[in-house]
């Protein structure tokens, strides 16, 4: 579990973060939603410790994460796994390369180890007979399924997630979103989905938190958010047509 209590970030005159306080599930798959500049991405840094909050506490199972040293950080950054926006693989590496990247850099495993722990994790997101392309030879929803097996490689215990459909086609979203769900409850992984796709909302939104200009503005699941009297979350939920057609049969 991540709990988030009071926190404020500025860069200059200018507050991001304000008074901020979520708690992050393991098991479940944890959704940030907003609109661009609603403090999702500094919000993020500041759990993953790229900022420091000017008040407030990051809690990663008790622990408060700033003020640990760097050994303790250093320790918890380990059982972070990553899935960035457009996958962030290494063009120079192969399939087995960039999954046991992580692996050769934060345990003591043979090259053996390594091997079968990569090779373990591309069964589990269904790549078979890719080991030795390169990303270039892939296709956008099997670089995300390879994002994703080098993000669980190293059995990370929290799980950040970066736009994880940005570019995909709906299909291979929605592909994308049930694994990311069916591994969270498969390993009891705390997973953190940043995000402002409906779609993945609505499918994999166990629990959501939705910030506006830097403030957690709503609280809630799929099941649930559809059905909100929040003003704010409505105006940014049913801004397409899709979904205001949506809502017209719910009143």
């Amino acid at each position: 579990m991540i709990e988030i209590v009071g926190l404020d970030k500025s860069f200059g005159d200018t507050q991001v973060l304000k008074n901020v306080n979520v708690e992050f599930i393991k098991g479940k798959t944890n959704l940030i939603i907003g609109k661009s500049g609603s403090g999702k991405s500094v919000l993020t840094k500041c759990i993953v410790g790229i900022h420091k909050p000017d008040a407030g506490k990051v809690m990663y199972d008790n622990k408060d994460f700033h003020s640990l040293d760097q050994i303790g950080k250093r320790e918890i950054r380990k059982s972070i796994g990553m899935l960035f926006q457009g996958s962030a693989l290494f063009d120079s590496k192969t399939v087995i390369e960039n999954v046991m990247f992580p692996l050769e850099m934060f345990t003591n495993m043979t090259k053996v180890e390594m091997r079968d722990r990569a090779q373990f994790c591309l069964d589990r997101v269904n790549i078979e007979g890719k080991n030795a392309l390169f990303p270039a030879e892939l296709s956008g929803g099997m670089q995300k399924r390879v994002a994703i097996a080098r993000a669980i490689a190293a059995e990370p215990e929290y799980l950040f997630c970066d736009e994880p459909n940005s570019g995909l086609d709906p299909q291979t979203s929605i592909l994308i979103d049930n694994l990311i769900k069916e591994i969270t409850e498969e390993f009891q992984i705390t997973t953190i989905v940043i995000t402002h796709d409906m779609n993945s909302v609505l499918e994999i939104g166990d629990n959501i938190y939705f910030l506006h200009e830097g403030q957690n503005c709503w609280h809630g699941d799929k099941d649930s958010i559809l059905r909100s009297d929040n003003e704010i979350l409505n105006n940014f939920v049913y801004a397409s047509d899709f979904f205001k057609k949506i809502r017209k049969t719910l009143q």
